[in-house]
């Protein structure tokens, strides 16, 4: 194995779980095309796992054999390399809150960059550009409500606001009505109508 190839796969391992790898680390040893085609063959080879163009991970060896990062990890590592808010989709939040007993089958984030698809091993996992106001609070228990009231849509608004007023704490409640300038008129009016009611 040439020393660009055991460099790379070193500082691959290195890394937490989902931790991320570009060509641009590597460009002081090697020509972009060396570093390109080392990557690209050391994926081949199962040493590295490919996540998205032009960034790598490595796999997660344990006794039972290697595995792809997990979804959160490697979403953790996009969010920090990246500079980007990404959050689980309104369904899955739906789910995490109690107001639906439905699984998402896809994987879906959100995220204030670009959409595009992540390969893990076998999954694909999703992030959608998001609009302002659904990533407004971020992964707090207000920002998932308001993703999941979202997925709802205005039908159920009503009584999924009065279930989570019961559920969330004050903090997390005023946090929601703090920003609702940046909702959708019925979701804000929604959100309005359950704290004068409450």
């Amino acid at each position: 194995m040439s020393y660009l190839a055991e460099t790379i796969l070193s500082t691959a391992q290195a890394l937490p779980e989902g931790g991320l790898l570009s060509a641009k680390e590597f460009l002081h040893l090697a020509s972009r095309a060396a570093v390109d085609q080392t990557l690209t063959r050391l994926a081949r080879e199962g040493k590295l796992i490919r996540v998205v163009r032009g960034a790598y991970a490595s796999p997660v060896v344990s006794r039972f054999g290697a595995r792809s990062p997990s979804t959160v990890a490697v979403v953790k590592a996009i969010e920090s390399a990246c500079g980007e808010v990404i959050v689980a989709n309104g369904a899955a939040e739906a789910n995490a809150l109690g107001l639906t007993t439905q699984v998402p089958t896809r994987e879906i984030f959100l995220t204030s960059g670009r959409s595009r698809k992540l390969q893990l091993g076998n999954r694909t996992v999703e992030l959608k550009h998001g609009n302002r106001w659904q990533l407004v609070l971020g992964a707090r228990p207000a920002g998932m409500a308001i993703r999941a009231i979202s997925w709802l849509g205005p039908e159920q608004a009503s009584s999924a606001l009065k279930f989570l007023y019961a559920k969330l704490s004050p903090a997390e409640w005023a946090a929601m009505r703090s920003v609702r300038a940046v909702m959708p008129s019925w979701m804000a009016r929604a959100v309005s109508e359950v704290s004068e009611h409450a």
